[in-house]
């Protein structure tokens, strides 16, 4: 019987090749898409979700608080995981981690070949305990035992590849950091899976760092830097809510009384990867709020294509209703009739989840590009794929097969026999129209949505930062002291090259993501401020190169160290100072008098970071042995000549060290690359849902003109223009379509102001998006409905009225 079933079913299929190649063609896009979605989401869901301990393992973080809000950063001071040890010996487990990059250098003992040389990414300096607390599987080594003495490094399979060929002879060799610190390879780690938020390429004992040049930091309770994490691993007795609670005592115990109104809290390992507050190591955070967004465009695709088939379906119920006489008179019952259509509608489903598994394989390399990601379609190592596929193939079997089987096993035999069966009859007109309502509804919320991200990425593209960013190039310099006395040098070279306009030093660009956030001191008061304030050390052409504008005083006087200060509007006017000209002269002190100096100078506020958050204080001063980078602005013309001899110069000034180089306005854009890949996806899924929804037109659009074939052929002997044909076919759908506007409008203006609070400077919602989001939709309604309206329109009135 069931075999008798797909036979008939298959039969039908053949009889009726348009109607099934359009449900077809829309569910096996409506799925691929969904299952596309479903691979993302499952793999951004499964970072770090392969430590056994993941539930109970937290990171300390910091809040900065102050009159206009609170601030995030993801770092904690130093010493606080070794205070943490003393002060709560019932944790578990304790261990800081810091992420610093550096020049690696191979030494080539033994032979007459030059020392290999790499600027090494994924370097964390790390604590014992960090291995105890994580699950990194080994390959060589004791976890235990490897990071607990100074200058001990671990490496990853893949790095220990690239410096020595064969990572089984990597243990006991030895690398260097920086030309000068030596260190032996006590271990090897198997590649990093890439659903971690832990990049990790080489560990090195975190003692190390009281030999290298972040040793002034590790006692400094009040710098907060972004890369240096502290996680800890709660006993089971023990929760975050409680452990917040300690945190605070805690927090006023070890800061200076000043500076602790800035708390600590923690953060679950469970969350690291989605809370866009703190970010990780990856620079790479997926929101909830993402992973909510990209499910319902999944669930609205998939409906989408559902409604496409129970539109044709009971639009074709009319042509298929002396075949339900026939059967009925034959003895069929209700029942039997019911499983014949359903199996005609799971036959198509099955086709169209073939389809739409090459379809998603086809397309994923494009995803994973787009994204960043590695997933791949296996159904052996995933099995949970295929759950998903054989649920959604249930799901769309029942959607959409459903009602139109229950519509057609209904009919009364004696009227199909008679073929007086009617769309108005079976009920079918309303329903179609309210489900063509449905879709574009769905369409235009996708593409409203759409047009406000993009609209929003253009805006940070375009909007004024305070200072220029374009064609300024930013290299990396050594810090080592030998170094230090060549970097004057490299400047004076550089601005002899006439493709060079000018050059400058510094620790950090204005804009940038390693920013160095401090409280401090102002005019002499005993407390801090209430606020922190991100400071940058620069030399004096730093405010050219960048055209910082002066609104009071002057640049500071270059000097070594420091001996002035420049500020912006934003800190002056936290300070309350009305006037910009009465805050010179007056004295911040940074650390507790390690640092003071007097204000010289005031500027306009420029963006410190990204566009999402509000303005920061900012403090510049000048420091020559904290500058790290040179920022070089070079003239539009040759720049790939410029390019070369500014890296010929900097390899001969530096010949022990790796060239790197990377444009500004390339850096900026990063800080917008999920917002960049948001809105390269809303435009993929809204393009997808409007293409269902025409299919759908275009399907029942092709039946209406058939139905209504002698209809048009009397309207077009009776004088009718080809044009009024159209509007007759056209008229119904554009008001359906409008409509469906007036629901979309109302849940798209919802969504997307939410979406927007989340940044400090945004678009606004102006009545634009929505005109040209009905526009758009009407457009491609008008063309999917005209065309085939048309086609009606210019057939031989003789042909469709001879068969009367």
């Amino acid at each position: 019987m069931i075999k008798n079933y797909f036979k008939i079913a298959f039969r039908n299929l053949l009889r009726n090749k348009t109607y099934a190649a359009i449900n077809i063609t829309g569910l096996a896009v409506g799925i691929a898409a969904c299952l596309l979605i479903f691979l993302v989401i499952q793999y951004e869901s499964s970072f770090d979700a392969f430590h056994k301990k993941k539930d109970r393992i937290y990171r300390v973080v910091s809040e900065f608080k102050s009159p206009d809000g609170v601030s995030y950063s993801p770092g904690a001071p130093f010493p606080v995981a070794e205070a943490l040890r003393i002060d709560f010996p019932q944790l578990k487990k304790v261990a800081a981690i810091f992420n610093s990059n550096r020049l690696v250098t191979i030494p080539q003992d033994g032979t007459d070949q030059p020392a290999k040389k790499f600027r090494g990414t994924g370097i964390f300096f790390a604590e014992p305990q960090f291995f105890e607390m994580f699950d990194f599987a080994w390959l060589g080594g004791d976890a235990k035992q490897t990071l607990t003495d100074p200058n001990n490094v671990v490496l990853t399979r893949e790095t220990a590849e690239l410096y020595f060929g064969d990572w089984k002879t990597a243990i006991g060799k030895s690398i260097k950091f920086d030309n000068k610190n030596i260190f032996k390879i006590t271990g090897i780690l198997q590649n990093t899976p890439s659903n971690t938020d832990f990049p990790l390429r080489m560990v090195v004992s975190y003692a190390s760092l009281k030999n290298m040049n972040t040793a002034r930091n590790l006692n400094d309770w009040v710098s907060t830097f972004s890369q240096a994490y502290c996680f800890v691993e709660l006993p089971e007795n023990l929760s975050k809510a409680q452990f917040n609670t300690m945190l605070a005592g805690f927090n006023k115990k070890h800061k200076p009384a000043d500076y602790a109104k800035d708390g600590l809290i923690v953060q679950p390992l469970t969350e690291m990867h989605f809370d866009d507050r703190f970010g990780n190591f990856n620079d790479r955070v997926f929101g909830k709020d993402l992973i909510t967004a990209l499910f319902l465009i999944s669930v609205f695709v998939v409906v989408i294509a559902c409604v496409n088939f129970i539109n044709l379906a009971t639009a074709q119920a009319v042509n298929r209703s002396r075949e339900v006489g026939v059967r009925k008179v034959l003895g069929s019952n209700r029942t039997q009739l019911a499983i014949q259509f359903l199996s005609e509608t799971f036959l198509i489903t099955l086709f169209a989840i073939i389809i739409a598994v090459g379809i998603a394989t086809i397309a994923l390399p494009f995803l994973n590009k787009l994204l960043q990601i590695k997933v791949k379609i296996n159904f052996t190592e995933n099995p949970l794929l295929m759950a998903v596929l054989v649920t959604v193939t249930a799901l769309v079997t029942v959607l959409s097969g459903l009602y139109p089987s229950i519509v057609l096993s209904g009919f009364n035999p004696i009227t199909a026999l008679k073929s007086k069966v009617s769309s108005t009859m079976i009920g079918g007109i309303s329903l179609r129209r309210g489900l063509v309502v449905l879709q574009f509804a769905i369409s235009q919320v996708l593409i409203i949505g759409t047009l406000i991200v993009v609209s929003q990425m253009d805006y940070f593209r375009n909007a004024s930062l305070g200072f220029t960013k374009e064609a300024i190039l930013t290299v990396p310099v050594p810090r080592d002291s030998i170094s230090n006395s060549k970097v004057d040098y490299l400047r004076n070279q550089l601005l002899l090259n006439p493709g060079i306009q000018q050059a400058s030093f510094s620790y950090a660009s204005p804009s940038d993501d390693g920013n160095w956030h401090s409280d401090f001191k102002f005019n002499k008061s005993t407390k801090s401020t209430q606020f922190g304030a991100n400071l940058k050390w620069a030399d004096t052409s730093y405010f050219n190169i960048y055209d910082l504008e002066f609104i009071a005083g002057r640049p500071y006087i270059q000097a070594d160290t420091v001996r002035e200060f420049v500020v912006n509007e934003t800190l002056v006017r936290k300070l309350g100072i009305r006037n910009t000209q009465d805050a010179i002269g007056k004295q911040i002190e940074f650390w507790d008098g390690e640092v003071t100096a007097p204000i010289v100078g005031v500027i306009k506020d420029f963006h410190s970071n990204s566009l999402r958050d509000p303005l920061s204080p900012v403090v510049l001063g000048s420091w020559k042995a904290l500058y790290q980078n040179i920022n070089i602005k070079i003239k539009p013309v040759n720049v790939k000549t410029t390019l070369a001899s500014i890296q010929k110069l900097w390899s001969e000034t530096f010949p022990d060290y790796v060239y790197e180089q990377e444009f500004l306005d390339e850096k900026i854009n990063n800080f917008y690359r999920q917002e960049n890949q948001l809105s390269q996806l809303y435009k993929i899924f809204a393009g997808i849902a409007i293409f269902i929804s025409c299919l759908g037109l275009y399907g029942l659009i092709s039946f209406m003109a058939v139905q209504r074939t002698k209809e048009v052929g009397i309207r077009k002997v009776l004088g009718a223009s080809v044009g009024k044909i159209v509007f007759l076919f056209s008229k119904e759908f554009m008001l359906l379509i409008i409509i469906a506007f007036a629901l979309a409008a109302p849940v798209s203006y919802y969504i997307m102001h939410e979406w927007l609070k989340d940044y400090t400077f945004r678009i606004k919602l102006g009545a634009g998006f929505f005109v040209l989001a009905i526009l758009i939709s009407v457009t491609i309604a008008w063309i999917t409905v005209g065309y085939r309206a048309v086609r009606a329109a210019l057939a031989n009135p003789v042909k469709s009225l001879r068969t009367e």
